[in-house]
């Protein structure tokens, strides 16, 4: 009788327990926001791979970017989606190498700096990818 009452205890406070974890969704929305985009524009980047990271929770392309005859490259850092997203659509671990050079299609970032998320790449030998959201 006792272990009853117990574990009918126990089975309310699990009950309860997960309904007020589920009130408080909070931080794991603001991961998958993809708010700091600005998703009215599309630009589009022609570079060079630094380093390309096929990693969770997201992947992410540096890329270094030449333009209007500019000495220096800016560094761009481009954000996709995850390993097993990407994989459905053709992507592997050695998609992307340092040095290949590369087009890509992204929503650039909100508050101006160099980066943005990925909807589109465009490999050396034409292959296009999708990436993004």
């Amino acid at each position: 009788m006792m272990r009853a009452i117990m574990n009918r205890s126990l089975a309310w406070t699990l009950l309860l327990l997960t309904c007020v974890v589920g009130l408080f969704p909070g931080s794991a929305d603001a991961h998958h926001s993809f708010a700091m985009f600005d998703r009215s524009q599309q630009v589009k980047l022609e570079g060079v791979v630094k380093e390309f990271q096929f990693t969770n929770p997201h992947c992410w392309i540096q890329l270094l970017v030449t333009k209007d005859g500019a000495k220096e490259a800016t560094e761009w850092t481009i954000e996709a989606l995850s390993p097993n997203v990407l994989g459905r659509q053709g992507w592997k671990r050695n998609t992307l190498k340092p040095g290949d050079r590369i087009v890509v299609l992204i929503n650039p970032l909100r508050d101006g700096n160099p980066g943005g998320n990925l909807l589109t790449l465009t490999l050396p030998d034409g292959t296009t990818l999708g990436g993004g959201a």
